[in-house]
């Protein structure tokens, strides 16, 4: 590896290594940068912080203790989750320290499977079994295609700091993580700051029965709803996986279209199907004159 330069190791790997190579290493790194542009990740007012997605998950886990701790140290797990991924992906697209890089990648995915998807079913719908799975055959494919290319030498699978070359080429790739990370929160768009008494909607224009999304004071995407005994307003993030639901007027639920979570928003918007392991948090919405504002 130390007479290698970076990238070279492309050259070296068949089509299908290619392209899972491919995948999984710009997956990592979109999902490391995505989390550096949002600015609720590490937001401790928002419902989509980390240490709340920790929270919400743990009940549901066979990682319950684990998470728990990790919840205690919210944000700066926040931050280890989105450099790691940052810096996987990087590797794994560059090949410095790939096998090490794979098998942080899979450890990932097999943590996201017993905590974000241990309650999908069928098991199927969730993503973390097939990426756990991915990566596994990465790291054989790319394990064996260097065995062969090497005459049956194997290469170790922790780097030798000692090596110049090699030394470099892992600081080079801790650097972009942490340059990409700052990147990535320099896009941030800015979270819109409303104070109590924000008008949402004029009655006039919102008659009882009516729904309608808006932005939340933290920014967050929400769901405002009148019926004869008032007004009330959800957050439209599913404590699931983030996706954003939707309400159904056919089954009065608010419905997660990624894996299939149903919420009752007449009853403290509770779970009522799917792997949600938590309602939808609620927002304070009052009627103040002729409008309805936040409270």
């Amino acid at each position: 590896m130390a007479n290698r330069s970076m990238f070279s190791s492309w050259r070296f790997q068949n089509t299908g290594t290619r392209l899972l190579r491919l995948m999984l290493g710009v997956t990592w790194f979109y999902g490391g940068l995505q989390k550096a542009m949002d600015n609720t990740f590490l937001n401790k007012a928002s419902t989509n912080y980390i240490g709340a997605q920790l929270t919400g998950l743990a009940p549901h886990s066979p990682l319950k203790f684990l998470l728990n701790r990790m919840a205690e140290h919210a944000t700066f797990v926040g931050i280890g989750i989105m450099l790691g991924e940052l810096a996987i992906g990087i590797a794994v697209l560059s090949g410095v320290a790939i096998q090490l890089a794979i098998i942080g990648g899979a450890l990932i995915s097999l943590i996201l499977w017993l905590s974000v998807t241990w309650s999908v079913y069928p098991y199927f719908l969730g993503s973390d079994t097939i990426y756990l799975v991915a990566w596994i055959a990465l790291f054989f494919l790319v394990r064996d295609q260097r065995i062969k290319k090497e005459n049956g030498k194997k290469e170790t699978l922790i780097p030798d700091l000692k090596d110049r070359r090699q030394f470099v080429q892992i600081v080079g790739v801790a650097a972009s993580a942490v340059l990409a990370a700052v990147a990535g929160k320099g896009a941030q768009k800015p979270i819109p700051v409303s104070s109590s008494g924000a008008k949402i909607v004029s009655l006039s224009a919102f008659p009882v029965g009516s729904t309608m999304q808006f932005t939340a004071p933290d920014g967050n995407p929400a769901i405002l709803f009148r019926t004869n005994a008032g007004v009330f307003a959800y957050s439209a993030i599913c404590t699931h996986q983030g996706c954003t639901v939707n309400y159904s007027a056919l089954e009065h639920t608010l419905n997660c279209p990624c894996h299939g979570a149903k919420f009752d928003p007449n009853n403290g918007a509770k779970v009522v199907a799917g792997p949600a392991p938590t309602p939808l948090a609620k927002y304070s919405v009052i009627i103040k004159g002729d409008s309805i504002v936040t409270a």
